[in-house]
Parts: structure tokens; sequence; C-alpha cells
């Protein structure tokens, strides 16, 4: 029986998460006390070695030294991010433990499909540098070119190609509205999934899959390795020579944005703690157009792109709504 969304589950997706954003963020000068004062936590809710984490360990030097006081890195991996979403809420909201995080589509994920107890407004995003999409793929040497090529063989025989996926991820979701765009059955699809991003990729670029969706800023240092067929975004990303969705669904084209990643605190630290909020989001923004992180980052293929808070909850919110009109897909059901 397919479990539907709760009114509850609805205004924790779609509730004042933008609101927060729209107190903007004043003059650094304003704030009156003298935050910080002793060091501050950067809770990562995944296990060491993934994007966030890598994320966090290359930009903590460069605020760090705006902000005057060291970072520490804590890594609370477990259960799709919720054991360290909760953990992070659980912490005082005075700014001395922030938070870097896939906030779409985990947080959204934690909700519809984990029961959290947490809402999408418990968050505020100071910052979601990482804008990441679906990326289809195969192993370099496969005998797929192109997405015709997928398209053609799954029209013919929709278990003709195995999948790489990962389960109750946004790339699913896409996997499944591509299919539907082209009239291949999900029926009988033969999908094979892997409990993270980088094992999916390297089942894909291994060719132990004949095909593989994930997050396509992860393939990048695997890109002499694949041969990528469709991203999943309405134009071009880090330069792949690949279709874009709508080129083969069309302009209309229904797909779901990838990760996006970034800097958070406590919505309420806002209200609480509005002069250190000023200064801690604009030691972020500071950092992020810092010359010489752009580039340090850049040389780890990691992103520091800023799009201030007001974009980056925006960008939350909407991912939160899309979700939740699949969550069936999301919950298997």
């Amino acid at each position: 029986m397919k479990k539907g969304v709760t009114r509850r589950r609805m205004l924790q997706l779609t509730s004042g998460g933008v609101a927060a954003a729209s107190l903007g963020m004043p003059s650094i000068l304003r704030a009156q006390e003298s935050y910080p004062d002793r060091p501050i936590n950067i809770v990562v809710p995944f296990d060491t070695g993934g994007y966030n984490d890598r994320l966090a360990r290359a930009f903590a030097p460069f605020l760090q030294e705006k902000l005057g006081q060291p970072l520490t890195v804590i890594n609370r991996g477990g259960a799709g991010a919720m054991l360290g979403h909760t953990y992070f809420l659980q912490q005082p909201d005075d700014g001395y433990t922030i938070l870097c995080t896939s906030a779409a589509p985990y947080i959204p994920l934690n909700i519809l499909t984990q029961d959290a107890t947490f809402t999408v407004e418990d968050f505020h995003m100071i910052n979601l540098p990482s804008r990441d999409y679906t990326l289809m793929a195969t192993s370099a040497d496969s005998d797929l070119k192109s997405a015709d090529d997928v398209i053609a063989r799954l029209k013919e025989d929709n278990s003709s190609l195995s999948i790489g996926i990962q389960p109750a991820s946004a790339d699913l979701v896409n996997l499944m509205l591509f299919c539907d765009a082209n009239d291949i059955s999900r029926e009988g699809l033969r999908l094979v999934t892997y409990d993270g991003g980088g094992p999916t990729r390297n089942a894909t670029a291994g060719g132990v899959v004949d095909t593989g969706l994930v997050g396509g800023e992860g393939f990048l240092p695997l890109a002499e390795q694949i041969t990528p067929l469709i991203v999943f975004d309405t134009r071009q990303r880090d330069d792949w020579d690949a279709a874009l969705i709508t080129d083969v669904a069309g302009e209309g084209a229904e797909f779901v944005v990838g990760s996006q990643r970034g800097w958070g605190v406590h919505a309420s630290m806002l209200e609480n703690h509005p002069d250190r909020y000023e200064i801690l989001a604009a030691a972020v923004e500071e950092a992020s157009k810092d010359p010489a992180a752009i580039e340090a980052l850049k040389n780890q293929q990691l992103a520091t792109d800023w799009y201030g808070p007001e974009d980056s909850n925006k960008s939350l919110a909407d991912t939160a709504r899309v979700m939740q009109q699949h969550v069936d897909l999301l919950q298997g059901t």
C-alpha cells in the first residue's frame, strides 16, 4: 500500500525555510560581541573521504583564518545523514557548531522516508556552493556511446542493461522520469543498488554495471575512465561531452537536481544570536571569494561559488517540493 505524505510532512518540507534567509545579512561591523572566542566544530553527517568531508577539510583553513579560531571536523555518518543532522540540531545554536552537508537531497529524504523529527526550516543554509547533477555514464570501453544507444537498448528490452543506482536517491527519481519520457517500462529494469556515490561510480567506471546514474561532480576524477551519456540539467556542466536531459526528453523534461552541498547553521541562530550569525555568514562569504581558497578547492575539484543564503535556502526548498511530488519513488512504493 502506498504511503502518502502527511500534512505534517508537507509542512516540514514547505514551511518557511526561505523566510529565514530573507532576514539578510547586515554589516559585520554591527556585531557587538567578541565572537568567536573559542574553537568551532564542523559537523559532517557523512563518513570521511566523501565530498562533504573533503569540502569541509579543504575550506576550513580559509574560514578559520577569517574567524580567527581553529575549526575541527566531526564526522557523524550513518542512516543517510539523519544521525549527523540530528546530532547537529542537538548542539547549541550559539554558532560554535556549524554544518557541512548535502542539504538536498538528504534533509528532505530524512523527512520523507525516515520519519525525521526535524523540519527543513530547522536548518538555515549560509551557502550551498556545490550544485551537483545526475550524470548517466558508462565505462570508457563500453559499446554504449550515446544516450540514443541506451534508449534503443532499453526500449527493445528494458532488462538488457544493468544500471548502477543508489536507492531512495535523486538519481533514482531521474532514471524513472527518463524512462517515462522515453516510453520505457519501469517494470523489469535491472537495477544494481549501491550504498553510496563512490561505489556506484567505481562500478560504472570499472564496467561492473553497463551504465550508472550518480552525481556528476564526483565523476570528475574518473573522467578518463568513463563515457558520459546524459547530463540531467538544462545547461552543460563541467565540459562533459554528453546530451542534456532536455535533448533526449524535450524542453519540458522533468528532473530532480542533484546534491546541494555546503554550509549551514541552526535556523534559530538568526533570532537568538543575530550578531554571531552576521560574523559567521560574512566570514563564509569572504572565504568563499578568497582567490587562494578558490584556487585550492578548484585543484581538488571542489566548489566554492558564493550563492548566498537567499538563493541557497530557496534552492533547498524547491528541491524539497519536487521530491515530495515523487515520494512514492523515494519510498520504493
